[in-house]
């Protein structure tokens, strides 16, 4: 239970005395008191309740790290010593140091960022939010330090033991590990909840000896001189070494870090900033890279969060402070769905497995993980080993469900092409969060993986607008064998449904297909042909033809610029095509015979749905002579750009994706087909 001081609801320098006000720079730190670090904490703590209690954040982790982050900035000084946060949503902190202590519009336009931002302070290096990179941030930077001379500078990384899971952290302690010539200090925050830490003052009067430098010279003379000895002396030596790792496996358990090469310190208190530092400081004095190994509780000092065992309140939205409920109950979103029809198809077949990386509750893999704990696989964060261990499942006769948040897609799209769409790997991959995320930041937003999967020779990709397709959209994933299969859905809560009017029919293969329901027993050549059509407005010939394409989460927009343009007469259709990847043959027809075709879609423009649609146009146009003129096409979307902190409403705002923008676009484009058209018949005559 957290003592009264640190629980929230009284505001910090209430009573004039309070200290958090007065550390407006990380050497500020350096003149309070032990009694005085321990206030701060609790300052820290209240502070961050109820900053994030009012804008949502990640607010277990910062909890977990309070005593943790004083203790690095008063032990090394940034920003000439580079503190690198891996995953970044621990920095919250960090920012409270070094003098950003308004949390006022956190994860907002204008605000702080809810990660490290160079565009914020001089002491944050790596918007490092996706994990298990600051090894290899910390790596180079110390290498950068040795080659140019600045050898007073000092290095840190402080990553997770979950990010440590990851791959990339290991191929970067592989290279730190070959290299002794670097100030390099390693802090691995293991906040996991199993644990029975090895603390007291034996433990630490050994860490002390082992990264002693004048123990390392003694410890080197001693061998030099056993060896030279022949026989005899490597015996003795053996024996000794052997002494001194069977001590420290017995007193220090660091089975986690054993052969690296590394040397290793810990594991210590992370909520006593006198042990923390004195580790920190022998880490900071030794010459090679060092391993700090840190034991810190999640959600520290706030009950609501120790007590919630999920995660420990990771991240939360607007909460209560006083008792960590929600302000507004959360809706029905997407990710409900998702996880109600996985655990229905898996139950139905036998084949189906869950894969996630480190994200089971998030992506919505919980509730089969719990009605069938051996058909889900966590494999840490490692997107990569995600995939390609899903085309061996595959291989071997199961049909892996891959859940992830769309931007960490990207750190796998090797694995997609070269391991799972090369060997025809029946691999479902479901993509969480796509499209803007706004409040999350530029590493956030899942708006790269349609124009990035469209390259995957064999892959089809699904874009549902709402609950019902949602569902028929993954279970006709799953039943796909031959080739990977992506389901892409936003973030939040779900849309109305919309009614479709009718299905498009016709294509290329004159086909037909559309108006007759999809098979269910067996996959139809028309199964991933579904363009619905939501609104049709027709009028008389001579009036522009206007095709709107509303992509996924964008049906609904589309539909109500459809609406819009629908009341100012004008001849409109609006459709959704269920899969997107590749376009639909009805839908290239469709938009061959239009004047004037608008997609609309939540991810990149360039190279996205819209790009591919034309491009298929055009070869529809040269295969099909008689197919009529070519169409004006405008894509609506987001554009090739890193995008700041803002809401999802904001960012549609600022990108024209609004249904009022889209009807706009629309009439612009169709006013000027009509124009051309007058200009042409005032020629003629």
């Amino acid at each position: 239970m957290p003592a009264a001081a640190e629980r929230p609801g009284r505001p910090a320098g209430q009573t004039g005395r309070a200290l958090l006000p007065r550390v407006r720079k990380p050497a500020d730190l350096d003149r309070l008191t032990s009694e005085q670090l321990v206030t701060l904490a609790s300052e820290i703590r209240q502070h961050l309740v109820a900053s994030v209690a009012r804008t949502g954040g990640h607010l277990g982790p910062n909890l977990g790290v309070v005593e943790l982050t004083i203790a690095l900035h008063r032990t090394f000084r940034s920003p000439r010593d580079t503190i690198v946060f891996d995953t970044g949503h621990q920095a919250y902190v960090h920012k409270l140091l070094t003098g950003r202590q308004d949390f006022t519009d956190l994860r907002e336009r204008g605000g702080l960022s809810g990660y490290p931002s160079r565009a914020e302070s001089v002491h944050d290096v790596v918007e490092n939010s996706h994990a298990s990179t600051s090894l290899s941030w910390a790596d180079g930077i110390a290498r950068a330090n040795h080659l140019q001379g600045h050898d007073e500078r000092h290095v840190v990384a402080v990553i997770g033991d979950g990010a440590m899971t990851g791959g990339m952290a290991w191929e970067a302690l592989d290279n730190i590990a070959d290299s002794s010539d670097r100030h390099l200090v390693i802090v691995v925050n293991d906040n996991g909840r199993s644990y029975a830490p090895t603390i007291g003052g034996l433990a630490h009067h050994l860490d002390a000896l082992r990264t002693n430098p004048g123990y390392e010279r003694v410890l080197s003379g001693v061998k030099r001189t056993l060896l030279s000895q022949g026989a005899p002396g490597r015996a003795a030596f053996d024996a000794l070494h052997g002494l001194k790792r069977g001590l420290k496996d017995v007193l220090v358990p660091s089975a986690f870090f054993e052969d690296l090469g590394i040397k290793y310190t810990g594991p210590v208190d992370g909520h006593d900033i006198t042990a923390i530092e004195f580790a920190l400081t022998r880490a900071r004095e030794y010459a090679e890279p060092v391993i700090v190994h840190v034991i810190t509780e999640k959600g520290r000092g706030y009950t609501p969060a120790e007590e919630h065992v999920p995660d420990r309140f990771h991240a939360v939205g607007q909460i209560h402070p006083e008792t960590g409920l929600p302000v507004v109950a959360e809706r029905f979103g997407w990710t409900s769905v998702f996880a109600e029809e996985i655990v229905s198809l898996a139950r139905s077949d036998e084949r189906i497995v869950g894969v996630t990386a480190a994200m089971q509750a998030p992506v919505g893999l919980q509730p089969l993980a719990d009605a069938m704990p051996k058909r889900v696989i966590d494999v840490g964060i490692a997107e990569q080993h995600a995939l390609t261990f899903s085309a061996g499942l595959a291989f071997a006769g199961m049909h892996p469900v891959v859940a992830l948040y769309a931007t960490f897609l990207n750190r796998a799209f090797d694995q997609v092409l070269m391991d799972v769409a090369l060997h025809r790997a029946g691999v479902t991959i479901v993509l969480d969060r796509a499209g803007i995320t706004g409040t999350d930041g530029a590493s956030h937003n899942g708006m790269w993986d349609m124009a990035l999967l469209a390259h995957v020779p064999g892959l089809r990709l699904a874009a549902p607008r709402d609950e019902t397709t949602l569902r028929e959209s993954l279970r006709l994933a799953v039943s796909i064998d031959d080739a990977p299969a992506v389901v892409r859905y936003p973030k939040g809560a779900l849309p109305e449904p919309l009614t479709a009017v009718r299905r498009l029919s016709g294509g290329p293969d004159e086909s037909g297909c559309g108006e007759e329901p999809v098979q269910k027993e067996a996959l139809s050549p028309c199964a991933f042909d579904v363009v619905d059509v939501l609104l049709e407005s027709l009028r008389p010939t001579g009036t522009a033809r206007i095709l709107l394409v509303g992509v996924g989460a964008m049906a609904p927009e589309a539909y109500e610029a459809g609406r819009i343009l629908q009341q100012e007469d004008r001849a409109v259709t609006v459709v959704h095509p269920h899969w997107v990847i590749p376009a639909p043959a009805p839908l290239v027809a469709a938009a061959a015979n239009a004047d004037v075709v608008v997609v609309v879609e939540d991810g990149l423009v360039d190279g996205g749905i819209g790009s591919q649609l034309r491009d298929a146009v055009e070869g529809y146009r040269a295969a099909h002579t008689g197919a009529g003129g070519s169409p004006v096409f405008r894509r609506i979307g987001i554009p090739r750009q890193f995008i700041d902190t803002a809401t999802r409403a904001q960012l549609m705002e600022d990108f024209g994706m609004r249904a009022a923008d889209i009807a706009e676009a629309a009439r612009i484009a169709a006013d000027g087909v009509a124009g051309a058209r007058t200009n042409q018949d005032l020629g003629t005559e």
